[in-house]
């Protein structure tokens, strides 16, 4: 059988030769339990910031609240980055949506899909794709050891039959962009200029610009939407992001709460 379009090994050398500039370095493995699981080790022995750890397969890939993410060996991109941010750790929680902003920044650049729809964000860093909104990527970060470290995972390749909900769909699916490794160097250029803009800013989303550029990706602001917390659901609808990272949603009556963590869903038909 040949190997579908895109799955085409990645290679340590052939990434470390066409490289953005340090801090980045790589490591690519077959198979890993997890490349989230990995950097968190190696933080914790010390490891310097700019390290990216990339794999073919996830055994036990994890996204937000927990959820598994599975992809077929070669499907798609799957890795981490070890950060370790000159800024108050308080300010630490826009790292991720500036991942999310970078990716959505790199597909659109690529390629806007057939149907003319450009890469969104579903708070806070879902990729969304296509005029139903569907996910095609997640991203998870953890902090230990002085360090944060995000995983990305982005389906590539991957068929309907492979795609593990109704509701997910690939860069494939959309007549994206196949070459994983270009995808991962060209994210990681884009990443690294918004990240050196918001420590230049003290990690101040809004000097930096990070704010205002992800409120124009995120396609949750103005939306109706049911956010599922531990012990309540709401229904409001999402007006803005603070300071903190957080969602703003408003209740029946006005009234405001921010939301620091839960499971956002958009409630007008084939938004995701």
């Amino acid at each position: 059988m040949s190997i579908p379009t895109g799955r085409e090994p990645l290679r340590q050398a052939d990434l470390e030769a066409v490289a953005p500039p340090a801090p980045w370095r790589f490591e690519v493995v077959t198979e890993t339990e997890s490349t989230n699981a990995d950097l968190l080790a190696a933080a914790a022995e010390g490891a310097a910031e700019g390290l990216v750890r990339v794999a073919e397969y996830q055994r036990g890939g994890r996204g937000r609240l927990d959820r598994s993410w599975t992809s077929p060996p070669g499907a798609g991109l799957t890795f981490s980055m070890l950060l370790r941010p000159g800024v108050p750790m308080a300010n630490w929680g826009w790292l991720p949506l500036l991942a999310g902003v970078a990716l959505a920044d790199t597909i659109t650049a690529d390629t806007i899909t057939a149907d003319g729809t450009p890469a969104r964000l579903k708070w806070p860093n879902d990729l969304l794709l296509g005029p139903r909104q569907q996910k095609a990527a997640g991203i998870l970060a953890q902090v230990g050891s002085g360090a944060v470290v995000i995983g990305i995972g982005l389906n590539v390749s991957s068929t309907l039959a492979e795609l593990p909900v109704p509701t997910a769909t690939s860069l494939g699916q959309h007549g994206g962009r196949l070459d994983r490794a270009g995808i991962l160097i060209d994210f990681l250029a884009t990443f690294a200029t918004g990240y050196r803009d918001w420590q230049a800013a003290g990690g101040n989303a809004q000097v930096s610009g990070l704010a205002e550029r992800y409120r124009g990706h995120c396609a949750t602001l103005g939306q109706p939407v049911a956010v599922h917390l531990a012990a309540e659901i709401l229904q409001a609808e999402a007006v803005d992001i603070d300071d903190d990272a957080r969602l703003i949603v408003s209740l029946e009556g006005g009234v405001r709460r921010a939301i620091a963590a839960g499971d956002v869903t958009h409630l007008r038909p084939g938004t995701g």
